[in-house]
């Protein structure tokens, strides 16, 4: 029952005439036109001659856009005596990240005491010998040294302090507290320091990496008989786990020179736009890479293509009251495009939406 019905829909939205029939290939076709009504609710579609793209699959993951970063150093060297923060967790500019005991701040302060009791002394000595001079009791070779003693004084006081604001200045302390302060907003991706760790003078790792996370990175691998299908500028799309109704798009920006040692493939960089902070570093990834090739086919919209026994069809349009069905045979679909190797030729029109219907009509079913 419920399959009449569907014909007698089909049978009002064609208002088909059933007139001869003819053959197209190996299959039998009746005559049928296309109503008005129909008219507005399918759509055809050139087939054109198009240069060919390939896609190529790889994995990846996320990873923060280095160039976009701040990490954050220990002035000196000491002892972690707080962390503040935990990986992950969103910062202000200037939030308090870790505290520090350090020996070599309070050194800094312990030379400053002595260095200005230095420049008091220097100073009177100075204003002395001055005194000294310009009554006549004392030689000018006297009052030019005291001058010059009191100017070796201030500047080893002025050293000092500098080794105070280069070791952080007003957020340390006489007492050896270092305190460790996030320079920009953003957000913790990497954290090297714990609660209780001694922080070496000569220490080359960073304590914090703070980004922003507006930009990401996805560094995807390569094998190396698909290099030749990889090149800076290329299209990637990029889908997630987490996310896998969501596609990303970006570009490649940077292409390795050389193969990893171990595993053999090669690394490619793509930069993604991460506005909505969706992407999350260490994120497992796929990649799909589009490129261009060098040849070109008959290319014809992928929704045109119905599979029925084994083959593909398309509905070719003439007019509103010859079509007939044609066997295709497709190459590749990429993009929702699909390039196929016979069947038609450029310039002839298929029909791309709803053609489903039509099909069955023409079969008379």
């Amino acid at each position: 029952m419920k399959k009449q019905l569907a014909y007698s829909a089909i049978a009002l939205v064609f208002a088909l005439s059933a007139c001869e029939e003819h053959k197209t290939g190996t299959m039998e076709t009746k005559k049928v036109c296309v109503s008005d009504s129909m008219a507005r609710m399918i759509k055809i579609d050139t087939v054109k001659v198009s240069q060919v793209k390939d896609e190529l699959s790889l994995t990846g993951e996320v990873s923060f856009d280095e160039n976009k970063v701040v990490k954050v150093f220990p002035f000196a060297g000491g002892q972690v005596t707080d962390v503040k923060v935990s990986l992950g967790d969103k910062v202000a500019k200037g939030q308090v990240l870790a505290v520090l005991r350090s020996a070599d701040v309070a050194g800094n302060y312990t030379d400053q005491q002595s260095t200005r009791a230095d420049v008091a002394i220097s100073k009177r000595q100075l204003q002395q010998a001055e005194y000294l001079y310009k009554n006549g009791i004392s030689s000018e070779r006297d009052y030019t040294e005291a001058k010059e003693n009191y100017a070796k004084a201030q500047a080893a006081d002025d050293k000092v302090k500098q080794q105070i604001a280069i070791n952080g200045g007003g957020n340390t302390s006489a007492n050896g507290t270092l305190v460790i302060r996030a320079p920009r907003d953003g957000y913790v991706v990497e954290k090297n320091i714990s609660a209780g760790n001694f922080i070496r003078p000569d220490n080359n790792e960073s304590l914090f990496t703070i980004s922003d996370m507006k930009d990401v990175w996805i560094n995807a691998n390569v094998f190396e008989s698909d290099i030749a299908k990889v090149k800076q500028g290329y299209t990637a799309k990029v889908t997630t786990i987490a996310y896998p109704d969501k596609v990303f798009t970006g570009k490649i920006d940077l292409v390795n020179s050389v193969l990893d040692p171990d595993s053999k493939v090669m690394n490619v960089r793509i930069s993604l736009p991460n506005k909505d902070l969706l992407l999350k570093p260490e994120m497992f990834t796929n990649v799909v890479v589009t490129n261009n090739e060098s040849g070109t086919a008959v290319a014809l919209p992928a929704s045109a293509v119905i599979f029925d026994n084994s083959k593909n069809y398309v509905v070719v349009y003439n007019n509103r009251c010859d079509m007939e069905i044609r066997e295709v045979n497709p190459v590749k679909t990429v993009d929702s495009v699909t390039y196929i190797a016979g069947g038609l030729k450029p310039g002839e029109r298929i029909i791309s939406q709803n053609q489903l219907f039509l099909y069955n009509a023409l079969l008379g079913e």
